[in-house]
């Protein structure tokens, strides 16, 4: 069984050098193709449920999915929910078997989203699984505005939540389609000088593909969070199978077809954060 939590793969990518990706779910065709990915670069993975994949499918059901592709896998997997935003969820989720709870407390004031992250943290601290905790909002591509961490502040919340990895705004923006940003040096380095923590990135695509690389070598942030870019590489193979033959109408046939495309696009992201066969 290679389940594991988020500190057992941030934990050494950050000792050694390297990111892990934090493959944002949808559906079975989806993760079964992240796992794949990841057994054939060697590499761990962390399967993401976010809000939109889990008003399609309740924590319960997405839990035993994620545990049962893990305990069949060759690389450690962990199961993660993405962007709680109740205590209630976080623990429908320990309950389901996820082995990392995300609390997203980023648009509360500081002290509040201090509080109750720490009480997540705690929860599943008691249960032997990890926390992830989000200081400065993160905003949306042609939605909400991002709200740059402040390092003090993000010094005072790594002090004070108990997560093991903590989300930081530096420039990055959810559901961005292009790679044209970047995110910002200086405020990462003054994040950096002020915790030990495993960072996280969560609007990976919108990163460019070298400024990924250079922060999975060189810096703190061991967690880029992928969805839109791999949503997309899904949705063109879909296409492509449905409009092959418009007579088809056996959706195993033509989600099958999705799998090889979207595999061989996640080994391209899972190969861009370093070392996988040597450090997984």
């Amino acid at each position: 069984m290679s389940l594991v939590t988020l500190s057992d793969v941030l934990q050494p990518a950050l000792k050694g050098g390297y990111a892990v990706a934090g493959l944002v779910t949808l559906g079975w065709e989806d993760m079964r193709a992240y796992v794949a990915a990841a057994e054939a670069e060697g590499c761990p993975v962390i399967l993401q449920a976010g809000p939109s994949c889990r008003a399609h499918t309740p924590l319960a059901i997405l839990g035993k999915m994620f545990r049962h592709l893990a305990e069949g896998a060759s690389v450690p997997v962990v199961a993660h929910l993405d962007h709680g935003y109740t205590m209630a969820e976080c623990r429908e989720a320990l309950d389901a078997g996820f082995t990392s709870l995300m609390y997203d407390g980023s648009r509360k004031p500081l002290q509040q989203n201090i509080d109750e992250t720490a009480a997540v943290a705690e929860m599943a601290h008691a249960a032997g699984i990890s926390c992830e905790g989000e200081i400065g909002f993160v905003g949306y591509a042609s939605g909400e505005s991002s709200a740059g961490t402040d390092p003090e502040e993000a010094a005072i919340f790594a002090r004070d939540s108990g997560v093991d990895a903590m989300a930081i705004s530096v420039g990055n923006v959810h559901l961005q389609q292009d790679k044209e940003g970047g995110l910002d040096m200086a405020r990462i380095r003054a994040i950096e000088a002020v915790t030990r923590l495993p960072l996280v990135i969560h609007g990976g695509s919108g990163v460019p593909l070298a400024q990924r690389i250079a922060l999975a070598q060189g810096s703190k942030i061991c967690k880029f969070n992928i969805g839109t870019e791999l949503r997309m590489a899904f949705g063109a193979a879909l296409r492509d199978a449905v409009n092959k033959d418009p007579n088809r109408f056996d959706r195993v046939q033509i989600l099958s077809e999705t799998h090889a495309p979207l595999v061989a696009a996640t080994r391209t992201v899972l190969r861009a954060f370093g070392p996988a066969k040597t450090k997984a």
